[in-house]
C-alpha cells in the first residue's frame, strides 16, 4: 500500500495486477486500484477533481484530467472516509501512477491533496528497485 497525508486528508492505495483483463502475448496490462480518501480535519472536504500523471515501463507518459472520481464529487464529512476503484491499462508490463485531487474545504478555499506515487509491477517481469 501507497500512503500520503495532505492539508488533513490521507490517501492510500493498493494496486493490484489482474491477469484476467491482461493480455501479456498482445502487450496488453491492467492493474486495479483501490483508493480510499480519509478526512482528518475538523470540517468537511469535498473531492471537485482528479489529475493523474500515468508513466509505462518506457518512460512514455500521459495525463488525465476531469471532474471527480468515478463520475461523482463527494463530500468527506471530518473523520469518514470515501472508497472507490479503477483501472489503468498500460502496453508495458510496469509503470507508474501519481496524481492529485483538487479539493473544496468548508470555507470555500480550494486546495489540492497529493495522491502518492506508486508502483504498477506484473508478475511478467524481474522487479528492479532504483
Amino acid at each position: 500500500m501507497y500512503m500520503s497525508v495532505t492539508h488533513q486528508v490521507k490517501v492510500t492505495v493498493e494496486p493490484t495486477f489482474e491477469p484476467d483483463r491482461s493480455d501479456p502475448a498482445e502487450g496488453r496490462y491492467f492493474w486495479r486500484y483501490d483508493i480510499e480518501i480519509a478526512n482528518l480535519g475538523d470540517s468537511p472536504v469535498t473531492i471537485l477533481e482528479r489529475h493523474w500523471q500515468i508513466t509505462d515501463g518506457e518512460g512514455r507518459q500521459q495525463e488525465v484530467r476531469g471532474p471527480g472520481v468515478v463520475g461523482e464529487q463527494p463530500t468527506i464529512q471530518p473523520g469518514e472516509s470515501f472508497r472507490y476503484a479503477s483501472g489503468c491499462p498500460l502496453p508495458t508490463s510496469s509503470g507508474m501512477m501519481v496524481g492529485e485531487y483538487g479539493m473544496l474545504g468548508a470555507n470555500g478555499e480550494r486546495f489540492q491533496v497529493a495522491i502518492p506515487a506508486f508502483s504498477l509491477d506484473s508478475p511478467h517481469v524481474r522487479r528492479t528497485l532504483n
